[in-house]
C-alpha cells in the first residue's frame, strides 16, 4: 500500500477513536473535570501555606503587650483569635476547634520590661501536619517581633556586618497558586494520555472490535498511530483550554514563556505517554487490572519527576533512573518555559530526550501490540 493510503487509514481510524470517545460520557467527564476543577482546586487550595488557621489565645496578663500580640494575628493567614480560659485549651484542641493555642502567662509584660525571659506556651494540634509545621514558625516570629517592637518602639535591629538582600525571581510574592496549578496540569497531561489510550484499546478488546480491525487491510502500526494521534489531540486541546481559561483566566497565573513551545513539548511528551498507555493495555487483561497498573506507574512518575521535589535532592541512582522517564523531561521543560520564560536554546535538550524516549516506547508498545493481536488472531 502507498504512503498516502497508509496515512488515510491512520486518519480514518483516528476519527473512529474520536467518535468512540465522544460516546463515552465517563471519559468525557474525566477530561473536563481534571482539566478544570482539579487544576483550579490544586491552585487555590494552598495546602502548604497558612490560610485561615484557627487560633485561640489564653491571656492571663491582660497587658498592653499581650493585647498587641493578640492583635497581630489576623486574616487571611489566621482566623480572628478567640480569647479563652486555661480550662478550655485541652477540650478545644481535642474537639479540633483550634490548631494553635497561645498561652501568655501572668506578669508577662512586667517580666519583659524587667529584662527577664518569661515563657510563652504554644499548644499545637499536630494532627494538622502542614498548618502545625508552618504555624509554629510563624507564631514564634510574630511574638518575637511584637515584643521587640514593644521594647524598642520599632523593629530596628543592630547593624550587621553583612546585609543579605533577598530578591525572589519568577514568583516574587511566593504565590502557591502559580506552582500548584501548573504542576497539576503537567501531571494531568500524563495521566489522561495513559488512561485514554489504554482504555480505548481495552474497550475494543472487550467489545470484540479488535477482531474486526484484523480482517481489514490495516497494519498494527496504523492502528497504534491512529490511537496515538487521536488521544494526543484530545489531551493537547484540553491542555490548551485549561492553560488559557483556568490557569491564566480564573486563577490569574502569569505565563512567562511561549505557549506554542510548551505545546510542542507537550506533543512530544504525549507521543511517549500514549505509547506507554498502549503498552500497559496489552499487559492488563481488563480495566480493573489496568487501573491497578496505573497506580503503580503514575505514583513514581509524579513523585520523582521533579514536580514535587527537586531532582537534585533525590538519591543519585533515582536521578539516573528517572532520566529515562518522559515525565522528568516534560516537567523540566514546563517549568523552564512557563515559569522562567525559557526559549528554544534552553529546552532543546529536553525536547530531544522526549523524542528519543517516545520513539523507544512506541517501538516497545508496537512490538507488544503485534504479539497480542497475533495471539488473538
Amino acid at each position: 500500500m502507498s504512503l498516502r493510503g497508509r496515512l488515510i487509514n491512520i486518519y480514518r481510524l483516528g476519527i473512529k477513536e474520536l467518535w468512540s470517545l465522544w460516546r463515552d460520557p465517563a471519559m468525557l467527564f474525566l477530561i473536563v473535570y481534571t482539566t478544570t476543577l482539579a487544576v483550579y482546586t490544586a491552585g487555590t487550595a494552598q495546602p502548604e501555606t497558612l490560610y485561615h488557621v484557627p487560633i485561640a489565645i489564653v491571656d492571663e496578663d491582660g497587658s498592653a503587650l499581650s493585647e498587641r500580640i493578640a492583635s497581630a494575628f489576623y486574616p487571611p493567614q489566621f482566623t480572628r483569635p478567640l480569647l479563652i480560659g486555661p480550662h478550655e485549651v485541652d477540650p478545644g484542641l481535642d474537639a479540633g476547634r483550634y490548631t494553635l493555642v497561645l498561652h501568655i502567662p501572668a506578669h508577662f509584660q512586667r517580666d519583659v520590661l524587667a529584662g527577664r525571659v518569661p515563657q510563652v506556651q504554644l499548644n499545637i494540634d499536630a494532627t494538622r501536619m502542614t498548618q502545625a509545621f508552618a504555624g509554629n514558625g510563624a507564631v514564634q516570629q510574630i511574638v518575637q517581633l511584637e515584643v521587640a517592637e514593644f521594647v524598642q518602639r520599632d523593629r530596628a535591629v543592630a547593624t550587621q556586618a553583612v546585609e543579605l538582600a533577598v530578591r525572589t525571581r519568577f514568583n516574587p510574592a511566593l504565590t502557591p497558586a502559580w506552582f500548584g496549578s501548573l504542576m497539576e496540569l503537567v501531571n494531568i497531561v500524563t495521566m489522561l494520555s495513559i488512561i485514554l489510550t489504554g482504555a480505548a484499546l481495552i474497550r475494543e478488546r472487550e467489545h470484540g472490535t479488535v477482531e474486526h480491525l484484523l480482517v481489514m487491510p490495516v497494519t498494527p502500526g496504523e492502528i497504534m498511530l491512529a490511537k496515538v494521534w487521536a488521544m494526543a489531540l484530545v489531551v493537547l486541546v484540553a491542555t490548551w483550554v485549561s492553560l488559557t481559561v483556568v490557569i491564566r483566566g480564573a486563577i490569574a497565573v502569569p505565563i512567562e514563556g511561549s505557549v506554542p513551545l510548551f505545546l510542542l513539548g507537550a506533543t512530544l511528551h504525549l507521543f511517549a505517554t500514549t505509547s506507554m498507555g498502549i503498552f500497559m493495555a496489552t499487559v492488563a487483561r481488563s480495566m480493573p487490572q489496568f487501573g491497578l497498573l496505573m497506580v503503580l506507574v503514575m505514583m513514581p512518575l509524579q513523585m520523582l519527576s521533579g514536580g514535587m521535589t527537586p531532582r537534585e535532592s533525590m538519591p543519585l541512582w533515582v536521578q539516573y533512573v528517572m532520566a529515562l522517564a518522559p515525565t522528568t523531561h516534560f516537567t523540566e521543560l514546563s517549568q523552564a518555559i512557563l515559569y522562567r520564560g525559557a526559549g528554544w536554546a534552553v529546552v532543546w535538550s529536553s525536547l530531544l530526550w522526549l523524542l528519543g524516549i517516545g520513539t523507544v516506547l512506541f517501538a516497545l508498545a508496537l512490538a507488544r501490540f503485534r504479539k497480542t493481536i497475533t495471539r488473538m488472531a
